[in-house]
């Protein structure tokens, strides 16, 4: 048993949607597959991830140093226990040696997407989900058939009118999704008031609306948002300023009482547990959103959980970002508070896969082995002509 090959390859992730503080017309993806001598019904087993969504490419540091790396490793130093599988933390350690401490951005996401490809693999050879999976090993083997589930929407669009971003959001709720989440930051803060209660007459519930803006204000900015979106009481104000100025989170959290959330553009654990030691952040209340591939993969996710409960907040604080398969497996398998999905954006590697549907604001879980790329018609043709 031995991996033979890791493949990489960036592709566009299409769309014509802006946040608060840019257009993401341009923004790349990078899909790693890990191939494995194990045959099953004739083929070998492939593991597969990408590097979620809102960055570049990450193509470089694995092809270059990355994969040469655990490549090299002997197979047997890589195997479980019991040496019927594969050791996901052992090839992480191995993806990491000799790699310089700081700087976790550089290399986190190249390591971390590698690492969740690893786990689909492992979870192909067990014959089953990657959540039933994690739940297993790190849940006390609480299978869930369901996870609480958002739409990251509300996007800012060309020529968009207050009718249709109300549109967008009717059919959110008419897929089967309960809560929604809506930009603001990129208008006048009068003007995102009322597209905040715009979107509150679709909604009707103001805790099933959550604003994110994606890090676009200064502390006296941020302040006056919080106050004008204060009596709203909305279920959180995501990413109000730099993830690193914690001096302004401090101040906003002292200035907002209701829930804030962040911690997407943090890259590692020791990131955030320097963020939870300054910013403020409430463990009662306010949500930890850090994106798996982008930070050392699942790997990194379970010191993550640990670094968390360490400062008092509960599994139910943390909401993977990112809107795709890979969020939705780590939160239903480790039992955390729900994930995030962006449907209809984000070209092939926006959404889940068929396998899952929506009922009552949670996603059906996907039952085939893996992650489930294999059954998401739109990107899978993409990984598969890589391996070809």
């Amino acid at each position: 048993m031995r991996i033979t090959k890791i493949l990489e390859r960036t592709i566009p992730l299409a769309t014509n949607i802006s946040n608060s503080a840019r257009s993401l017309q341009d923004i790349r993806t990078t899909i790693v597959a890990v191939v494995s001598d194990v045959i099953r019904g004739g083929k070998p087993l492939i593991g597969f991830a990408f590097s979620s969504i809102g960055r570049a490419s990450h193509s470089a540091p694995v092809r270059e140093r990355i994969a040469p790396r655990v490549l090299a490793a002997p197979p047997e130093s890589v195997f479980n226990a019991a040496g019927t599988n594969f050791d996901p933390d052992k090839l992480h350690a191995v993806a990491m040696k000799n790699e310089k401490l700081g700087g976790d951005a550089e290399r986190s996401a190249a390591i971390g997407t590698l690492n969740i490809a690893v786990w689909d693999l492992v979870a192909k050879i067990e014959e089953k989900p990657l959540h039933q999976v994690l739940a297993e090993r790190f849940n006390g083997g609480d299978v869930q058939d369901r996870v609480f589930c958002y739409v990251g929407g509300g996007w800012y669009r060309p020529g968009q009118t207050t009718q249709d971003l109300q549109d967008e959001m009717r059919g959110h709720l008419a897929a089967g999704y309960s809560m929604l989440k809506m930009k603001v930051g990129g208008l006048a803060l009068a003007e995102d008031c009322k597209r905040i209660e715009a979107v509150l007459k679709v909604i009707g519930d103001s805790k099933s609306l959550a604003v994110d803006a994606n890090c676009i204000f200064d502390r006296q900015q941020a302040i006056a948002c919080g106050k004008a979106i204060a009596p709203f009481g909305l279920r959180w104000y995501e990413e109000p300023c730099h993830p690193q100025d914690y001096e302004t989170y401090k101040a906003v959290a002292e200035a907002y009482a209701p829930p804030l959330a962040s911690c997407e553009n943090l890259f590692s654990p020791r990131e955030l547990e320097n963020f939870l030691l300054y910013s403020g952040f409430r463990s009662d209340r306010d949500i930890i959103q850090i994106d798996p591939p982008l930070a050392y993969g699942i790997s990194g996710y379970l010191r993550v959980i640990e670094i968390a409960q360490k400062h008092g907040f509960t599994r139910k604080s943390l909401f993977p970002h990112g809107g795709n398969l890979m969020g939705l497996h780590i939160a239903a398998g480790f039992g955390l508070g729900g994930c995030e999905s962006y449907p209809g954006v984000f070209g092939a590697a926006g959404g889940f896969n068929d396998e899952v549907s929506l009922q009552n604001g949670y996603a059906i879980l996907p039952q085939s082995p893996g992650l489930g790329f294999e059954m998401k018609p739109e990107l899978f043709p993409m990984m598969r002509e890589m391996i070809s």
